[in-house]
């Protein structure tokens, strides 16, 4: 092989032997602990027959990195989710690279370029959609990748996380029901997101237990940010029979009805119930504190760190889709009724 001296062996060759990322190898050079046994073992019998020679340590070495890529950084559920990573990389001894690409080709390309560059252990993804030749990229550099709330992503491709959805959705209208709310507007999210469809299926499902008619003039299109809230918000209350309550597929888009709300003079929850999703930390302190489904955005980040770290220890994945649990959290936004529905 012309490479027996180890002069022409590198850590490059001795990953793409074993079937493992780079920095897998690196922390079998340096011995780190964090390496499945049988990895350890498959590469250190690599670097024996190649004869790699171990270099002495260096004044300094390439910290190894998390990249954790979203879509865009303007919301601040990317917050809770990037103090989730970083949390685990603290204490693992990684960084954290935050990129956005803003659904750009060109910018997934670019953020590929760089992070060819540095000591990356693994990629998060977060609601991104990951093009097929941008994973045959990542497969090719064996770097594992997981991904957060997919869009539509065949989980045998990579690890996901996620939240239970449908689940926090049909808890959220089963308790405007329980309120004595027949007229519910739903303000849905992207149609193409999987968290959207099931929010949306939760709502049809809890309506269709208490046997309420779905009538589809009370349900909006929305993106999960203000602005769609208090248009779609705003629409819903300009109907001549309006609802009694509104479910939004998040806070920001709940937020956003409640200002919808102030504009037309009335009041929350006297005049119509608002409930979210998400359950972001300023949601507490708004005025009245929003009743919202608690989706566990930092525990996802967590979850996903700790995937990537043992993937790249060579470790395997206990199962390829994981969905936390979520949880709905009453607070003062969403009361009774004060006039009897029409329907």
């Amino acid at each position: 092989m012309g490479a027996e001296n180890g002069r022409n062996v590198t850590i490059a060759m001795i990953a793409r032997l074993a079937g493992v990322s780079v920095p897998t190898v690196s922390r079998v050079i340096n011995g780190r602990s964090d390496v499945a046994p049988d990895t350890r073992e498959r590469v250190e019998a690599l670097l024996n027959r190649h004869g790699y020679r171990r270099r002495s340590p260096a004044r300094r070495t390439d910290a190894a990195l998390i990249d954790l890529v979203f879509n865009d950084l303007d919301s601040p559920w990317a917050v809770e989710i990037i103090r989730g990573v970083e949390d685990v990389g603290q204490t693992s001894g990684v960084g954290t690279v935050v990129s956005a690409i803003h659904w750009r080709i060109s910018s997934a390309k670019q953020w590929l370029d760089n992070m060819r560059t540095r000591s990356t252990e693994g990629v998060i993804f977060v609601t991104s959609m990951v093009n097929p030749p941008l994973q045959a990229e990542l497969r090719r550099l064996h770097l594992p990748v997981v991904i957060i709330d997919p869009a539509g992503v065949d989980p045998q491709e990579s690890p996901t996380i996620g939240a239970t959805n449908w689940a926090g959705s049909l808890s959220a209208n089963q308790y405007l029901i329980s309120l004595g709310h027949r007229r519910i507007g739903f303000i849905a999210g992207p149609p193409h997101l999987m968290c959207s469809r099931a929010r949306m299926d939760g709502y049809r499902a809890a309506l269709g237990a208490a046997d309420i008619p779905i009538d589809d003039a009370l349900i909006r299109p929305g993106n999960f940010y203000h602005e769609a809230g208090f248009s779609a918000g705003t629409q819903l209350l300009a109907l001549p029979d309006p609802p009694t309550a509104i479910f939004a597929s998040s806070d920001q888009m709940a937020l956003g009805v409640y200002e919808a709300v102030r504009k037309r003079g009335l009041r929350v929850p006297d005049d119509i119930s608002v409930v979210g999703f998400d359950d972001l930390p300023e949601v507490r302190w708004c005025s009245p504190p929003l009743t919202t489904v608690r989706q566990p955005l930092a525990e996802m980040g967590m979850l996903a760190a700790r995937t990537v770290l043992r993937l790249a220890g060579g470790e395997k994945t206990e199962s390829a889709r994981v969905e936390l649990a979520t949880e709905l959290i009453v607070r003062d936004s969403a009361a009774p009724p004060r006039r009897p529905s029409a329907s």
